[in-house]
C-alpha cells in the first residue's frame, strides 16, 4: 500500500529510510511546539490552545503535502511570521490577535486562488535558473547559521548589533559541539539515522550534564477552546489592515518559494527548472495557513528543517506522513518532546533571561548547510548580470536572518541589472512585477 501511494522505489527509498527522515525533520522542527505558543502568548493567547493549534495545523498540512504532492516536505507555524504577528500587529499596531488571525486566514484564502490558477506556479517557474542553484545554497548557509546561534556558539555582542563567538565553556553549547562531533563521526561512518540518533544521543547527554531538563513522558491535551475559531474576519476586512495582509501574503509566499526549491534541488525533483506538482505542494501550504488561522496561530509555511529528512534520505510523502504523525502524538507527549526541542535559558547577571538555545536540535541544524551548499557551483559566476544576485540572495538570507529579504534581493537586482546590461528581453515579465513588488514593499514600509 506505501509503495503504491508514494512511489517509493521509484523514488530510491523505502519504508525506513523514510521513517527515520520523517522522524529527523521532526526533531528538527520540534522547538517550535513549544516556541510558538511561548511568543503568541505575549499577544494575550493562551499557550496551551496555541500549542495545539501548531500541532494540528501542521499535522493537517503535512498530510495533505504528503498525499497531494508526495514531497518529504514538513510545514509549521513559520519563524518570522510568527515575530510579525505578534510584535508589529498585535502589539505595535495594538491590534486585536483575533483580527490579526483573520488576516492571516484572509492570506492563506488569497494563497488558494492563486494557487488554483496557477499564478504561484507561474512564479517559481518564472525564477531565473541561477537564482534557483543560488537559493538551496543560500538556505542551507541560513539553516547554519540558526544552529550556530541555536548552540550559541555566535552571539549578539552585548549593547551591539555585531555577531561575535559565543562562549564555548558555556554547558549548553559545550553540549551542542559534542552532538556535533557525534553526527559528524556518525556520517562519514555512513550510520544510517545520523542525525536521528546523534539528536538522542545529544539529549541523554544532555540529562547527565543538567542542560537537558526530563519533564516526563506523557500529559493530557490541552484544552483548543481559547483559540479555536476566535480569528475576526471582518475586522480584517478594515482597509486599514492592507498593508498587514500584504505582508502576510509576501512572507509566507517567499518562505514556500524558497523552501520548495530548496528541498526540489536537493533531492534532484527540479526538472528543467520546474517542480513537479507543484501546484499541489502550495495547495498545501495555503490550507495550512487557512487551518492554522481557524485552529489559533499564525501563518503555516513549508519548513527549511525539511532538509534534515532530506538529508537523511527522505524523498517522499511518507517523510510528511511522520512528522503528522509525531505532530499528533506530541499533543500527549508534549513533556518527552519538550526534552529534545526544548530551549534553555540564558541568564544574565541581573536575573534576565540574555538569550534562549536550543542545544540538541543545533547541530543538525548547523550540518545541514553544508550537504545544500553545492547547489551554487551552478551558479554563472563568469556572469555579472547573474552573479551579483545569485550572490546577494546567498548573502542576504543569512545576514537578515530571512529568506523573504534573501529572495527579496535577488528578485529585486536580477531584472535591474539586466536592463543595465541592455539585456532586459532576457529577465520574465513575472519577474518585473515581483521584483517591483518588492521594491515597493521596501520603499513604503522599509522594514
Amino acid at each position: 500500500m506505501l509503495e503504491k501511494l508514494f512511489r517509493l522505489s521509484e523514488n530510491g527509498t523505502n519504508v525506513r529510510t523514510e521513517v527515520i527522515a520523517g522522524a529527523t525533520t521532526f526533531l528538527s522542527m520540534s522547538y517550535i511546539i513549544f516556541f510558538q505558543p511561548a511568543l503568541l502568548s505575549l499577544a494575550g493567547m493562551d499557550f496551551g490552545s496555541v500549542m495545539m493549534a501548531t500541532c494540528l495545523s501542521s499535522a493537517i498540512a503535512c498530510l495533505f503535502m504528503a498525499f497531494l504532492a508526495n514531497y518529504p516536505i514538513a510545514q509549521a507555524p513559520g519563524m518570522g511570521e510568527n515575530f510579525y504577528f505578534v510584535f508589529t500587529v498585535v502589539l505595535g499596531m495594538g491590534i486585536a490577535w483575533e483580527t490579526a488571525l483573520g488576516a492571516v486566514f484572509m492570506s492563506g484564502v488569497i494563497f488558494l486562488l492563486l494557487t488554483v490558477f496557477h499564478i504561484r506556479e507561474m512564479i517559481i517557474e518564472a525564477i531565473p535558473a541561477s537564482l534557483k542553484s543560488a537559493i538551496p545554497a543560500a538556505i542551507g548557509i541560513f539553516i547554519t547559521f540558526i544552529g550556530l546561534v541555536y548552540a550559541g556558539i555566535v552571539v549578539k555582542a552585548p549593547g551591539d548589533a555585531i555577531i561575535t563567538i559565543g562562549d564555548l565553556h558555556a554547558r549548553p553549547t559545550l553540549l551542542s559541539i559534542i552532538g556535533l562531533i557525534i553526527m559528524l563521526f556518525l556520517m562519514v561512518r555512513k550510520v544510517k539515522g545520523a542525525m536521528l540518533i546523534g539528536m538522542i544521543a545529544t539529549a541523554l547527554i544532555g540529562i547527565i550534564m543538567g542542560v537537558v531538563e526530563f519533564h516526563g513522558v506523557v500529559s493530557a491535551p490541552p484544552s483548543i477552546a481559547p483559540t479555536f475559531l476566535k480569528l475576526d474576519i471582518r475586522g480584517a476586512l478594515n482597509l486599514g489592515l492592507f498593508s498587514v495582509l500584504l505582508i502576510f501574503l509576501l512572507m509566507d509566499m517567499c518562505d514556500t518559494v524558497g523552501t520548495l526549491i530548496g528541498v526540489g534541488e536537493a533531492t534532484g525533483l527540479m526538472k528543467d527548472g520546474t517542480l513537479p506538482r507543484a501546484q499541489q505542494a502550495l495547495f498545501s501550504d495555503a490550507i495550512g495557513t487557512i487551518s492554522g488561522a481557524l485552529f489559533g496561530t499564525s501563518t503555516v509555511t513549508s519548513y527549511i528543517e525539511s532538509t534534515t529528512g532530506v538529508r537523511e534520505g527522505g524523498r517522499t510523502g511518507l517523510t510528511a506522513v511522520v512528522v503528522a504523525v509525531f505532530m499528533l502524538l506530541a499533543v500527549f507527549f508534549s513533556p518527552l518532546v519538550k526534552m529534545i526541542g526544548g530551549e534553555y535559558a540564558v541568564m544574565g547577571a541581573d536575573g534576565e533571561i540574555l538569550y534562549k538555545l536550543y542545544p540538541v536540535v543545533a547541530p543538525a541544524l548547523i550540518l545541514v548547510g553544508s550537504y545544500m551548499a553545492k547547489s551554487m557551483t551552478r551558479c554563472k559566476w563568469d556572469d555579472i548580470t547573474e552573479a551579483v544576485p545569485a550572490f546577494m540572495t546567498i548573502v542576504g538570507m543569512a545576514l537578515t536572518y530571512s529568506i523573504a529579504h534573501g529572495l527579496a534581493f535577488g528578485f529585486i537586482l536580477y531584472p535591474a541589472i539586466k536592463l543595465m546590461a541592455g539585456r532586459g528581453k532576457d529577465v520574465s515579465w513575472m519577474m518585473y512585477v515581483l521584483g517591483g513588488l518588492f521594491l515597493v514593499k521596501y520603499i513604503v514600509l522599509p522594514g
